[in-house]
């Protein structure tokens, strides 16, 4: 008997960033697997098949919005100026932060900060999240520092990090809807203090 392995009949990008959009939403705990299978359009069959478990499920929209998020990381990495490419980054960052066409904030920060109960795949992927930024902060500000833009005495790794909470802030002040001139305020004093 010759067995035919059956194609998926559903996009699953698409069913992926919808279920991405409820997580960013909800959060991994308020959202149930009935509500998944809705937004996706999938049945629970399809959805273990797929992605095997809620957890997986999460883990690999986490992933799907780090991919499919615009990448402001690439605004540090290729800024020509520290200064510049500082307020590039921020500039982007608060416009998404407040976009209302979104659930609000950052999804990874709202990961960080709504788990009761974290997983170590969950963790480790939202440790690397941040510390990645941080060291893009840490680079173009070291390249300011050796091109004279930031001052040689300035604590590089002290700033990376206040630039990190910064950011992670910003998606905290967005979510709860806070002033966005506030925010890009802030930046303008930070940066004019490098």
């Amino acid at each position: 008997m010759l067995l035919i392995a059956r194609t998926k009949e559903f996009n699953e990008d698409q069913a992926l960033h919808q279920a991405m959009l409820l997580f960013w939403k909800r959060g991994y705990e308020a959202t149930s697997i009935p509500d998944l299978l809705q937004v996706m359009g999938i049945s629970r069959s399809s959805l273990y098949a797929t992605f095997s478990d809620k957890q997986a499920l999460y883990i690999a929209a986490l992933e799907h919005y780090k991919k499919t998020s615009f990448n402001k990381q690439a605004i540090l990495e290729r800024a020509s100026s520290a200064r510049a490419g500082i307020q590039q980054f921020f500039e982007q960052h608060i416009a998404s932060a407040y976009d209302i066409s979104l659930p609000g904030g950052c999804f990874v920060t709202n990961a960080a900060t709504t788990l009761e109960s974290p997983d170590e795949k969950i963790n480790e992927l939202i440790k690397t999240s941040f510390l990645n930024l941080e060291q893009a902060f840490c680079e173009l500000l070291e390249k300011g520092r050796q091109s004279g833009e930031i001052d040689k005495n300035t604590d590089i790794q002290a700033l990376s990090y206040l630039l990190l909470n910064l950011h992670q802030s910003i998606n905290v002040m967005a979510k709860i809807g806070q002033d966005q001139q506030r925010a890009m305020k802030m930046i303008n004093f930070v940066i004019a203090g490098m």
